[in-house]
């Protein structure tokens, strides 16, 4: 186990996001990515120009690339959704004449619509694609091990453990069926979601139907029926409310009156605080298909929902219908291809305040399991590449329904353990940051070895030092750089850990439009280590059995790397007589000196002890933590001034 000397360099930055004229809270989006207009996607299915694409060929047969790129690029903007799975060749032939006259952002984003829409082999492009972004990918650090490092964690003084996740909602929602679906009040005091828990639909098959549950002192109350007009012998679910509270959208299947298998409605609230004025929402927004699952937009005006009609992408797309100047929907409209995907993309939720689009999908290029959570920007008029939010969220399973308060402090969704898919039940806990709407400014950095200059290999993570939130750990990437979205004018905490010994601590302070660098300088020996069991009793000097884990690890370290020299200091607080003090910490380095030698045959000139008494103290003793934070044993591991052969750093 060792501490990495090292050289590294971060910066983040803040852009604007577009707001919402109704909204006084600021707001931040990433910075817009390119992207191609297609104008025919909800025009024609199909668009073919042969005599174009001939002279495509041509010039490119003659190595004209300069002169093909603008003519194939006009071609593939006139793609109908059909183009999309027939001709992923020309999008893939796009993005190599793009990648030839160095637009790589432009060819990655092509390459990113060949890998979401090809119905063929595309391992070429997979590994294409993989080469150019291995250094911009997130390498997330499996979620067992994740824990590992929590657990392991908890020796180490400054942090608490990160708050709990998969957190089921307990009885009072979730029943022996299936429970899904939930939305939210604009007050944040009655959820909607939709159950099975009733046998009595029709031919014998379990009934969907929509519950609501209020919540009183912070605790969700028993979960009610709407009961009729609402819920009826056919299946209704997926609701969600309008701000006033006064309308209420939500599918009803298998209805006479519908156009296809599920079709999306509307009720009202009546004055006697029962709902009616139920109306199907007509033929331009449902189809002869499946369409369920609305979000409102933050104005109202626009409704998002998932569909199965014929002529989408995949099995199942994101579509959107908007109000007319005349207050009517108008007819509904795909969403596009890089929403979509030729797999399934269903149960969309708008951000009450952000243009942010959350859904769950298994078709986007990061996956943890069969269906995950994404959010999507809105930036210029365009729908940004699409986030996986996280391991800390996203499982081996399936996750659906992905709903967050106005406040954005939890969320609220569906999830399935992976032995039993098909079995959803209701989850809350605080809102990891991956999913935050406002996590978009970017710090970055790279770790170098400050002797070799060479990438460093580990983990990196960060922890929200104002909500003790902690964000998703991540593997050092293959070249040592390192990326994460955080909300600026916060602080927070970077833990980067090498192949075995925690290795550094560093506090960001992050404030708009301030450019940051973080660790610019080179670092010729470790930052200390504080472990947090290694506490003596009171005005005693006397190693007891809980230490001798950790400092067999440093003696073993030691035996390992025959290079390295080793510090011990000893620290108090400031309580008491200075010279008793100083005297204390000395017999206290000294003590653990002996233990470590007495392990193993380290030479003295290896070892150095020193007691600093009360000299130096880590932060002003307002408090009895403050005093517990200041007595303390600090190791330094110094590495050598020149690598050794045969020693790995």
């Amino acid at each position: 186990m060792f501490l990495i000397p090292f050289a590294g360099f971060g910066q983040y930055r803040h852009v604007p996001l577009q707001q919402n004229p109704n909204s006084k809270a600021r707001k931040t989006a990433p910075n817009p990515e390119f992207t191609l207009d297609f104008p025919n996607l909800n025009v024609i299915p199909y668009y073919s120009n042969r005599k174009r694409l001939a002279a495509i060929e041509k010039l490119e047969k003659q190595k004209q690339y300069q002169k093909a790129l603008p003519l194939l690029e006009s071609h593939v903007r006139n793609f109908g959704i059909e183009n999309f799975y027939k001709d992923t060749n020309l999008l893939w032939r796009l993005g190599q004449l793009y990648d030839r006259q160095g637009k790589k952002d432009e060819a990655i984003a092509m390459f990113r619509l060949v890998l979401k829409h090809h119905r063929s082999d595309a391992r070429r492009v997979k590994s294409y694609y993989d080469s150019l972004e291995q250094n911009s990918t997130d390498y997330y650090v499996p979620l067992k091990y994740y824990y590992e490092l929590v657990e392991y964690r908890k020796t180490i003084a400054t942090f608490k453990p990160p708050q709990g996740v998969y957190l089921n909602m307990g009885n009072t929602i979730n029943s022996e069926h299936e429970d899904y679906g939930p939305a939210l009040s604009k007050d944040n005091e009655v959820m909607i979601f939709t159950s099975k828990r009733l046998f009595q639909g029709l031919n014998g098959k379990a009934n969907e139907d929509l519950y609501y549950s209020k919540q009183e002192n912070g605790y969700w109350q028993e979960a009610q029926s709407f009961g009729k007009p609402i819920n009826s012998i056919y299946n209704e679910g997926s609701a969600c409310l309008t701000r006033d509270g006064q309308t209420m959208y939500f599918a009803r299947c298998e209805s006479p009156d519908g156009y296809g298998n599920c079709d999306l409605y509307s009720a009202r609230l009546q004055t006697d605080g029962s709902w009616g004025d139920i109306i199907n929402l007509g033929p331009k927004v449902n189809s002869n298909g499946w369409d369920s699952q609305p979000t409102l937009s933050t104005n109202e005006d626009t409704l998002y929902f998932a569909s199965d009609r014929l002529g989408g992408f995949g099995l199942s797309d994101i579509y959107f219908t908007y109000r007319n100047k005349r207050g009517e929907w108008a007819p509904a409209k795909n969403m596009g291809p890089v929403i979509n995907t030729r797999e399934s993309e269903v149960s969309p939720f708008f951000h009450p305040l952000y243009q942010v689009l959350y859904f769950s999908s298994r078709g986007q290029l990061l996956n943890f399991g069969d269906f995950d959570i994404y959010k999507t920007y809105r930036v210029n008029g365009h729908w940004l590449e699409p986030r996986n939010i996280g391991p800390l969220v996203n499982g081996k399973g399936c996750e659906y329904y992905f709903t967050i308060d106005s406040q954005s402090q939890n969320l609220y969704y569906a999830r399935s353990e992976a032995s039993d898919i098909n079995n959803l039940d209701l989850y809350s806990f605080p809102l990891p940051m991956e999913a935050h709407p406002l996590a978009v400014t970017k710090v970055e950095g790279i770790l170098l070895d400050s002797i070799t200059h060479k990438p460093l290999s580990g983990v990196i993570s960060v922890i929200d030092l104002e909500n003790g939130i902690e964000i998703a750990s991540k593997f050092i990437r293959p070249d040592g750089s390192f990326e994460f979205d955080l909300i600026d004018n916060s602080r927070y905490m970077m833990i980067i850990q090498g192949p075995e010994f925690f290795t550094m601590e560093r506090e960001l302070s992050l404030q708009q439009d301030t450019t940051f660098q973080i660790m610019t300088t080179l670092i010729d020996y470790s930052i200390p280590m504080v472990f947090q069991n290694l506490e003596f009793d009171q005005n005693e000097s006397t190693i007891k059995p809980e230490m001798e884990e950790t400092l067999d690890a440093v003696a073993y370290f030691l035996v390992d790397h025959p290079t390295f020299r080793l510090e011990i200091a000893g620290h108090t607080d400031g309580a008491g007589n200075p010279e008793f003090n100083l005297a204390l910490s000395q017999d206290r380095a000294d003590a653990i000196l002996r233990y470590i030698r007495n392990k193993v045959p380290i030479p003295l000139e290896r070892i150095e002890a020193i007691g600093y008494g009360s000299t130096k103290p880590l932060r002003p003793e307002v408090t009895e933590e403050d005093k517990r934070i200041n007595r303390r044993v600090e190791f330094r591991l110094i590495k050598p001034d020149k690598p050794q052969p045969g020693i790995s750093w």
